[in-house]
């Protein structure tokens, strides 16, 4: 009897935080999902092909010749062609990725930040502050995002700054409502009266107690935001309002070649098929998150 007291004490017990343990569940959960992983794979490979576009693309995104414009799949040093100027299309893929997706995540990452705070501070006070930041949001709601977007952006003007700003500010309103339902609803625990009546400042039960609870669901409620941004971003662009020519991007480049459509139209759709892939991997890969997050 003795013996066996011994061997259980000298047991060590490996207990996981519940933040690891989380993470673990969450990350199993998204890996069983094929279509997710599959996704995930393909969104990886497609960044870090335009993050390392100087090393990969054969050419300078501004070097073309007239006398190759407009040459076919499948050209000898062009394998998916030029466009109207001579251009490489496969180096304008690459290097108009790089500001596609910058167009594409870092409007929503500054409208979680934005979105997130305003949210948190109406739903964890409440009252007339709750009223004041929620009644202004509603108004920027109330219109179509792409609407709302093309709005904003005609009056800042064209630009890669602009573009940002306008997007960033399209996305605050609905992320600032999740934010806040979510508060709502860990205002209603019994951990946040305990905390109030232990004296905790009211930031400090923020930090400590509601952000920790909600920063999951604005995190993925925000992952879920990116394909529509990247898309919104290219639409822009090819309207004339985002980031100006002779510059690499997605959009800018289906604009340029739309007029070649009765010409060569298999090189015309090129970069909406990459904007096309690019939006689907990161849609699939975030509905992932989504349910592998939600998996008890």
């Amino acid at each position: 009897m003795a013996a066996h007291i011994d061997a259980a004490k000298s047991v060590k017990l490996t207990v996981i935080p519940k933040e690891e343990s989380r993470l673990w569940i969450t990350w199993n959960a998204f890996y069983q999902n094929r279509v997710a992983m599959v996704s995930l794979i393909v969104l990886v490979l497609i960044v870090l092909s335009c993050l390392f576009a100087p090393i990969i693309a054969p050419y300078g995104p501004l070097d073309g010749k007239i006398g190759e414009r407009l040459q076919p799949m499948g050209t000898v040093g062009h394998f998916l062609g030029t466009d109207e100027q001579g251009r490489d299309l496969w180096t304008r893929i690459l290097y108009g990725g790089r500001l596609s997706l910058i167009t594409g995540i870092l409007p929503v990452i500054i409208a979680a930040c934005i979105g997130g705070f305003l949210g948190v501070i109406a739903g964890y006070f409440g009252g007339i502050i709750n009223t004041l930041i929620m009644r202004i949001l509603d108004i920027f709601y109330s219109f179509p995002v792409v609407l709302l977007a093309i709005g904003i952006s005609s009056a800042l003007g064209q630009g890669m700054n602009n573009i940002i700003i306008s997007i960033s500010i399209v996305f605050i309103p609905p992320i600032a409502r999740i934010a806040e339902s979510a508060v709502k609803a860990v205002m209603a625990e019994e951990f946040i009266e305990a905390a109030r009546s232990s004296g905790a400042h009211a930031f400090a039960i923020i930090r400590y107690h509601v952000l920790s609870n909600v920063f999951s669901k604005i995190f993925v409620y925000s992952t879920t935001q990116i394909s529509i941004s990247l898309v919104l971003a290219s639409g822009l662009s090819f309207l004339g309002l985002g980031v100006s020519p002779p510059d690499a991007e997605w959009g800018i480049m289906l604009n340029s070649l739309k007029q070649q459509i009765f010409i060569d139209p298999i090189v015309t759709v090129i970069p909406g098929a990459f904007i096309f892939l690019t939006a689907l991997t990161v849609n699939l890969s975030a509905d992932g998150l989504r349910d592998a997050w939600e998996t008890k």
